[in-house]
């Protein structure tokens, strides 16, 4: 019996809430692989099953230089002493291992950049930081021989910056299997704790961060009778959201859930009647972000109200799925969000999400990855 190639696949995060590395894990099962998926363990951590290894590692420092710098020692040791085909390295946070592994090895390396790394907010107050990511980046990246990335205008960014055809491989959920019905992914709104006489609209992910335009939306919803916002995840603004609803007494239109397992997660998306995704232009990542839970919203069937960036205005002008809003002024947003439920057709929406859901699938995505691997052997 022929063993199965194994490829180490990178994380700096704990494994539990990556949607886009557990269906690039098993994805790569799908193609006969077998993924180790690595990445850390936090103290706050759930346990995880996967039909793969994993492997995550216990560190001493938690952010920061040097815990990057701890990360990337333990995985360059472990992929010192590992057996395994190829590197699947997400992002450049794990990269530079990587890269002195595969050399070290004589192994492929595929390097997956999920964003523009060098332009993220959290490095724009940080010169020295920002520049030696970018020093890693510069030196390594010329070498690449397959890189992907989650969108058209990013993969740009790097051809622009670098010479190199960059591959694009979006975020996207799979497809429901077939003969599945919407019904299945709905649970009522008493079950969830949810009003039944409220049109509900939802924000979600591990990314509810400052300047995403979630400041404005809670201020916006001063003006929206008859509307709930329900956030659900996690981020470094929430504590400033709930301070403001406390102070404005905006506790009956605005509902906060911590975040939890995208299983359970579903039900509450699928359970409302629109998904906002509002990132301000504010970074380059903003100005291109494409975020998952766009592509959530659509296979839930329902509207997608987003802000007036170009990944995220192409999907929803070229599918007919949503509403783009002209500003991130509270009442103006008040105001349009309040004209759309007022005015479109929920039953043609419903048909051109599945329409859309058809073809944003991650079984069309994962093609990427069988066209990457299949020419590494």
């Amino acid at each position: 019996m022929t063993r199965k190639k194994k490829i180490i696949v990178t994380v700096t995060n704990d494994l539990t809430h990556d949607q886009r590395v557990r269906k690039v894990c098993n994805s790569l099962m799908k193609l006969g692989y077998e993924p180790h998926l690595v990445g850390r363990k936090l103290f706050s951590s759930e346990p995880i099953e996967r039909p793969y290894p994993t492997t995550r590692f216990k560190l001493i420092f938690n952010k920061g230089a040097i815990f990057y710098a701890e990360y990337n020692l333990r995985l360059f040791l472990f992929l010192l002493f590992k057996k395994y085909h190829s590197i699947h390295a997400n992002d450049l946070d794990t990269l530079l291992a990587a890269y002195l592994g595969s050399k070290l090895r004589g192994k492929e390396l595929v390097y997956d950049s999920h964003e523009y790394f060098t332009e993220v907010p959290e490095l724009a107050e940080s010169p020295f930081a920002k520049r030696t990511w970018e020093r890693i980046e510069e030196w390594i990246f010329p070498t690449l021989k397959q890189v992907i990335t989650v969108n058209e205008s990013i993969a740009n960014l790097y051809k622009e910056k670098y010479g190199k055809h960059v591959k694009v491989m979006r975020n996207i959920p799979e497809g429901k299997p077939e003969g599945m019905e919407p019904s299945t992914t709905k649970v009522s709104r008493s079950a969830l704790g949810l009003p039944e006489d409220k049109t509900i609209l939802i924000v979600q992910g591990t990314g509810i961060n400052v300047d995403r335009g979630n400041e404005e939306l809670v201020e916006a919803m001063r003006y929206l009778d008859g509307f709930l916002l329900l956030i659900i995840g996690s981020g470094d603004v929430l504590p400033q959201l709930k301070e403001t609803v406390s102070s404005e007494e905006l506790n009956e239109k605005i509902l906060f859930k911590d975040k939890m397992p995208y299983e359970q997660l579903k039900f509450y998306t699928a359970a409302s009647d629109g998904g906002i995704s509002i990132d301000k232009d504010t970074n380059i990542n903003y100005r291109f972000s494409l975020p998952n839970k766009l592509f959530d919203f659509i296979h839930a069937e329902i509207p997608c109200i987003v802000s007036d960036l170009p990944e995220v205005k192409r999907i929803v002008q070229d599918y007919k799925v949503g509403t783009v809003l002209s500003s991130h002024k509270p009442k103006k947003m008040a105001e349009e969000i309040k004209n759309y439920f007022l005015s479109y057709d929920k039953e043609k929406l419903k048909d051109n999400t599945r329409v859309a859901a058809a073809e944003l699938t991650w079984e069309n995505e994962e093609k990427v990855l069988e066209e990457i691997y299949n020419s590494n052997n």
